[in-house]
């Protein structure tokens, strides 16, 4: 068993709509022009930069775009959607991996399978219908009697993903703590993770009550931009990287986390030295928090990390010291930064024996590279929020996106 990060390909329709309230990069980005074969091109090179740190690595492949299926269940389509509508059948949000699903590895659970549960993204209107095109992709790749896919969970109980999920555990294939992070309330921003939803997929997933903790997000970083958990907190292992702002009750999580994980290690950033504003600007915690072959965690992180000073400052510090976060791994991903998405955004963490996974969403060198030159040759160069309203625009997408799938042989998913 190892893990595996699912990266999402940004799709040829990327672009800058400022459609997610709470969500501060978009709303401030709404309107610029975007660069979507640049964004694919960061995100290939992200995942070129894991494999030769020696981590194992997967795709997730971009949606139909504009959802042609959504629009007609609301009796148009993109020729008469009215403008709003129009721009949220075209979101390239499924970039954005770690909000596929919950994943709980084969150890954790009951049944001693590895359960995934898509989530339902229903809080905002672009994102509430990519659940079905997620469950086609993961029903394909988890095909194996190793795993168990679930359907979403119901309305009303708004469910995130992995973005509001985290795990510790001594090793990959030993049992672990899950931890579901869920929104009480967002100071004026909707909350997008609902309590419930974080209880449903517990008992989906077989997972024991006892090594199972539901906790609150604090209203201070909901308030702040932290729209997801993964903006304020992450795990690996036995170390927890969190905001001292996070949680709702931080010293009543910490205690309980102890109490089930005596080795774990909390690494706590203090409020005095990186504001929740840096924080969320840099996405200092939306980064990769990942045990290495050779021995030791990295974080992987976005270049916004170096260019935050009192984030920086911090970083050197830390490593320095004698936690066991000891190197520093920074990465361009400009383009999904401006859209709100930092490096863990944009992909999903299995942990899974790879021969059970269909060899179609796994990556390698070679394959990116055949990814890369694809992408140069069909994605757009750049988008203005004008060209969303053209019909030649939406023939082009569909053409990439089904020359994509050709390559790596998942015309299944056309």
């Amino acid at each position: 068993m190892i893990e595996i990060n699912f990266d999402g390909i940004v799709g040829p329709s990327h672009n800058y709509a400022g459609l997610s309230p709470g969500n501060l990069a978009a709303s401030a980005n709404a309107g610029r022009a975007s660069f979507p074969r640049a964004a694919a091109l960061e995100g290939i090179a992200k995942m070129r930069a894991n494999i030769a740190l020696g981590l194992r690595q997967g795709l997730l492949l971009p949606h139909a775009r504009p959802d042609h299926v959504w629009l007609a269940s609301l009796g148009t389509d993109a020729a008469s959607a009215p403008a709003w509508l129009r721009a949220a059948a075209l979101s390239a949000s499924p970039m954005w991996a770690a909000n596929a699903a919950t994943v709980s590895p084969a150890a954790d659970a009951g049944d001693g399978r590895c359960h995934l549960t898509v989530a339902n993204l229903m809080t905002m209107p672009h994102r509430s219908h990519e659940w079905p095109q997620t469950l086609a992709q993961l029903r394909l790749a988890f095909a194996h009697p190793a795993f168990q896919v679930h359907a979403p969970v119901p309305p009303p109980f708004g469910d995130e993903g992995a973005a509001n999920h985290m795990r510790l555990a001594a090793t990959t294939d030993s049992a672990g703590v899950e931890i579901f992070v869920h929104g009480v309330g967002g100071g004026g921003f909707p909350v997008r993770q609902h309590a419930e939803a974080g209880r449903a997929i517990a008992r989906a997933h077989q997972l024991d009550p006892v090594r199972t903790l539901h906790i609150a997000q604090s209203e201070a970083a909901i308030a702040a931009g932290a729209f997801h958990n993964d903006v304020v907190a992450v795990a690996d292992g036995l170390t927890l990287f969190a905001h001292e702002q996070a949680f709702a009750q931080p010293a009543d999580v910490y205690a309980e986390l102890r109490r089930l994980l005596p080795d774990v290690t909390i690494v706590e950033v203090p409020a005095a030295e990186v504001s929740l504003d840096d924080a969320i600007r840099s996405y200092l915690f939306n980064a990769q928090l990942v045990t290495l072959p050779q021995g030791g965690q990295a974080l992987i992180l976005p270049a916004e990390a170096r260019e935050t000073p009192a984030v920086w400052t911090w970083l050197e510090k830390m490593v320095a010291g004698n936690g066991p976060i000891r190197r520093l791994e920074l990465v361009d991903v400009r383009q999904s930064m401006a859209n709100g998405g930092g490096p863990a955004c944009l992909r999903l963490r299995v942990v899974a024996d790879p021969a059970t996974i269909d060899p179609r969403f796994l990556a390698d060198d070679a394959k990116l590279e055949r990814v890369a030159h694809l992408i140069e040759e069909h994605w757009p160069e750049q988008i203005l929020p004008e060209d969303l309203e053209n019909p030649a625009l939406w023939v082009r997408l569909g053409e990439a996106r089904a020359a994509l799938l050709k390559m790596l042989r998942l015309t299944e998913l056309v």
